[in-house]
């Protein structure tokens, strides 16, 4: 067996579920932080709330009873060609497949093949993939009323059409129940939702909600909510504890059939509406097996897809799947054999501060800290030349290119030059800072040392961590590395030194990235920082320019010229300090299936991640490679 960088998937698992996880933004009604007892979880906890119940659950399975098998009756025969095998690792109750179960649904185990949504969103493509409605469109120039049409022919897998009642159902569920996600978007914005007709729904908002659309009811990557049938969970005495199992009626066009502790089995109906209706061609996956591999080694996952076990699993890094391509030429990957052999993914990672405590409460330490960041040798020496190093807090997507491609923020970047590395300067600013040099050649005053101890997480971070802590050692900070299991309680305590996390927020403006450092979320220290939003910061200028821009769309003036303004802020003030894009470096084998969404076959738009909201549309729009 070919031998790849082995590193156990129990940490990977919950890692990589992090990096493309997001919780849903509550900027009015922010969620504590969550910490447990597992690294795993810690690292997912609200960045993702489905990753870290799983990674909870996976912590926990050891002492837990053996869990009981649950299946739709005899296995039909379906050829290996025939067959989608994914790897990932399963960690949620066996048997939970109703959306709203708290805790234990999540939809990256293979349930985002069931459920859909009224709209997706094409990342890549910068376009609404409009799916159960027909259209959404905002009704006042306010943003204070929405209207949705439905379909025509959308219906769930007993038969029953998709109607208005089950979209006010679905609302009217987040409003009232404080167990669902979207409790506090829905309580926040939501006055009232009326079915006008079987396929029209109104929408009327407490105050405009230009962005509610978008963010809550389309789904992608981690975010967004499905619609949920009215007539199967009106029924259950409590819809939090109704597991679903196999029997629970869904809009999307595979049915669970079987699901044990090694694997979760789905079976194409043959009755999916969305072929029915024009909305897509029948999917060639016959049967998806989505392969419980939590628990094996990086090397065991890689070499199953090298022998064609598996047509793709998890996130990787770049050496494991750089080993997969050169052993099997089947096996490709978002850009090809060529590095750096995945997509963009929505969690640029910064070193995040805690603002609020000595020394990092001084702009000058954590400009310092920024230039002793060599950005241009992260790119040589980790990403193969590829251009990953980053001075933003946001993706940058279409929406978010146009956005930076402005002369004014152009302008920014020459005046605080984000990116600079220069190790003179960043010790002239430590000294204006009143720290020294001691014996050790590290910065120091009143006896201490900058603690410059990165915390994060080893599946992921092993790469660049270690490189971070040597350019910072370089320059004088007393650096180390913290891949232990209270990594993330470090983070959401505040405690000294660096975090290393991503930003799970923007993707077509930038409002919910620069969102993040409003005053409203700067948590005292002592108490958990809310939906990661470790940086405590609070500014009444930056304020006003975010409570401005927040009843306004971001194609209007006024919004452009605030979140110019308010990113001049972050880097004036160097809030954080941002240092790569994320990249989502999925194998994609080929024996079997191809036309997967590569840059090469952007006609989807959508990333690759099975895993995702939008998992549906990958392998839905996969092909038989005979």
């Amino acid at each position: 067996m070919a031998r790849f960088k082995s590193l156990t998937l129990f940490m990977i698992t919950a890692l990589v579920l992090a990096a493309c996880g997001g919780a849903p933004a509550a900027p009015a009604n922010p969620q504590a932080g969550q910490a447990s007892q597992s690294a795993a979880a810690n690292t997912a906890a609200n960045e993702s709330p489905e990753a870290s119940a799983a990674a909870e659950g996976d912590a926990s399975a050891s002492a837990s009873p053996e869990p009981q098998p649950i299946s739709a009756g005899p296995l039909k025969d379906v050829p290996r060609d025939r067959t989608l095998v994914l790897g990932w690792g399963i960690t949620s109750p066996i048997g939970v497949t109703n959306p709203w179960a708290i805790p234990g649904y999540t939809h990256q185990e293979g349930n985002a093949f069931m459920w859909e949504p009224l709209s997706y969103f094409g990342i890549f493509s910068d376009k609404e993939i409009p799916w159960l409605a027909e259209s959404m469109e905002y009704t006042k120039d306010d943003f204070t009323a929405l209207q949705i049409k439905l379909r025509e022919g959308a219906a769930w897998s007993d038969g029953t059409p998709v109607t208005s009642k089950d979209v006010v159902f679905t609302f009217q569920g987040q409003m009232n129940n404080e167990k669902l996600p979207y409790h506090a978007q829905f309580e926040q914005f939501v006055k009232d939702v009326k079915a006008v007709d079987e396929q029209t729904i109104d929408v009327t908002f407490k105050m405009p909600a230009p962005r509610f659309k978008f963010e809550v009811l389309t789904l992608k990557f981690d975010t967004g909510i499905p619609i949920v049938p009215a007539h199967a969970l009106e029924k259950q005495e409590d819809v939090n504890a109704y597991a679903g199992g196999v029997e629970i009626p869904h809009s999307g066009p595979y049915n669970l059939v079987s699901w044990d502790k090694n694997q979760k089995i789905f079976d194409l109906r043959p009755d999916w509406w969305a072929v029915k209706a024009g909305v897509m061609e029948q999917p060639a996956a016959e049967r998806i097996i989505v392969v419980n591999i939590a628990g094996q080694s990086m090397d065991t996952v890689a070499q199953r897809i090298v022998n064609n076990e598996m047509d793709s699993a998890l996130d990787m890094r770049s050496a494991v799947i750089g080993n997969i391509i050169s052993q099997n030429p089947k096996v490709t990957t978002h850009t090809g054999n060529e590095a750096p052999y995945g997509y963009l993914d929505w969690w640029p990672n910064s070193l995040w501060v805690n603002t609020q405590i000595e020394p990092y409460n001084q702009v000058p330490v954590r400009r310092a800290i920024s230039l002793a960041v060599d950005r241009d040798k992260i790119d040589e020496i980790i990403y193969e030349g590829a251009n990953i190093s980053t001075i933003y807090p946001f993706p940058l997507y279409p929406g978010l290119q146009e956005f930076v491609d402005k002369p004014e923020v152009q302008a920014l970047v020459e005046k605080y030059q984000p990116s600079k590395h220069d190790i003179e300067e960043s010790a002239r600013l430590m000294q204006e800072a009143g720290f020294t040099k001691n014996g050790d050649d590290l910065w120091e005053k009143d006896g201490q040392t900058v603690n410059a101890t990165i915390s994060g997480f080893e599946g992921i971070h092993s790469d660049i961590v270690p490189v971070l802590v040597e350019m910072l050692r370089q320059a004088g900070f007393d650096a180390a590395i913290d891949f232990s299991p209270s990594a993330y309680q470090n983070m959401a305590e505040g405690n000294p030194g660096l975090y290393m996390f991503g930003h799970g927020a923007s993707l077509k403006d930038p409002y919910a990235a620069l969102e993040l450092y409003h005053s409203r979320h700067s948590a005292s220290v002592g108490t958990t920082a809310g939906n990661n939003r470790f940086s405590r910061y609070a500014n009444p200028e930056y304020d006003k320019l975010l409570d401005a821009m927040a009843p306004l769309s971001e194609d209007d003036p006024t919004f452009q010229e605030n979140a110019v303004k308010a990113l001049e802020i972050y880097w004036r003030d160097q809030i954080d300090i941002p240092v790569i894009q994320w990249l989502h470096r999925i194998p994609y084998n080929q024996t079997y299936w191809t036309n997967w969404p590569t840059q090469e076959n952007v006609a989807l738009g959508t990333n690759g991640a099975f895993w995702a909201h939008t998992g549906l549309l990958v392998v839905t729009n996969l092909k038989p490679a005979q």
